[in-house]
């Protein structure tokens, strides 16, 4: 991508239309960049629908992204449920592309009292498999585990990044504040700057070049994450974050996922645009 965009996790909640296309409508009212797509409960919107989204987009120069549901696991015993959330991810790549989307995030699964390196390897399996289906279907889309916030889920930063030097067609999804709740730390300018260079070094510069990021205030405690807070009432330490992105030249999305959405959203946007 050219730049680094600032946008919202779903609709903002000023829209006054609440559906997809309000919420685009909604971001360029605001000056925002980007909108992520939530198909979190499921994926009910079909092809007409969302070749509407893409053209909203498309007419006013809004970017999406989508987030896959929230009941996915590639890693359990129940293979009903494994087949159950590949499909969720399928499903939503199809509708995704025709909104224009070109990447789609998830939660990959948990431990579930497995070891992280075994759950490692059957979750790599599922997503081996997807890619495949995705591939006959003709779609082309990238894939995006996501960085969980709980000790108990797979999705630490090198679980991902692992997984994203290992298969094309795989990126990373960067939730900072769920990173800084699992691990009570990154949360200075040089521990973001780490993860960055990480990043770099892991998958290259085209990888910082077309970054999806998560940003949030969060509440969390021994296990990590517990909820989700605006950065007024969290300890995220978001301007750092924003000042070590601009120095890296961070390009791509970043999501805001705060309860208020669209208010710390453009906070980002705003101290973003004002360093330096």
């Amino acid at each position: 991508m050219d730049s680094l965009l600032f946008g919202t996790g779903g609709t903002p909640h000023s829209s006054k239309d609440k559906s997809s296309i309000g919420g685009i409508e909604r971001i360029a009212e605001l000056g925002l960049g980007c909108m992520e797509l939530e198909f979190v409960r499921g994926v009910h919107m079909g092809k007409d629908t969302a070749l509407l989204v893409a053209g909203t987009a498309k007419q006013l120069d809004i970017k999406l992204t989508a987030h896959a549901p929230y009941f996915i696991n590639l890693h359990t015993s129940d293979l009903e449920k494994i087949e159950g959330s590949k499909y969720h991810i399928i499903q939503t790549a199809r509708i995704a592309v025709h909104c224009g989307v070109e990447s789609i995030n998830f939660h990959a699964g948990s431990y579930e009292g497995d070891s992280p390196e075994n759950a490692y390897e059957i979750v790599k399996k599922n997503l081996v498999d997807v890619l495949e289906r995705l591939k006959k279907e003709g779609i082309k889309i990238i894939i995006r585990p996501e960085v969980l916030g709980k000790s108990g889920q797979f999705g630490t930063i090198e679980e991902v990044l692992r997984l994203s030097s290992e298969m094309e067609g795989v990126l990373p999804t960067i939730d900072f504040a769920h990173w800084h709740a699992r691990t009570g730390k990154y949360n200075t300018y040089k521990e973001f700057a780490a993860i960055l260079e990480q990043i770099e070094s892991k998958l290259g510069r085209t990888a910082l070049d077309n970054m999806h990021m998560h940003i949030s205030g969060i509440k969390y405690g021994a296990k990590g994450e517990l909820s989700h807070l605006n950065f007024d009432e969290s300890d995220f330490n978001y301007k750092e974050l924003v000042k070590a992105l601009k120095d890296y030249k961070v390009k791509g999305f970043a999501i805001c996922e705060s309860p208020n959405l669209e208010v710390d959203a453009q906070t980002l946007r705003d101290t973003f645009n004002n360093i330096y």
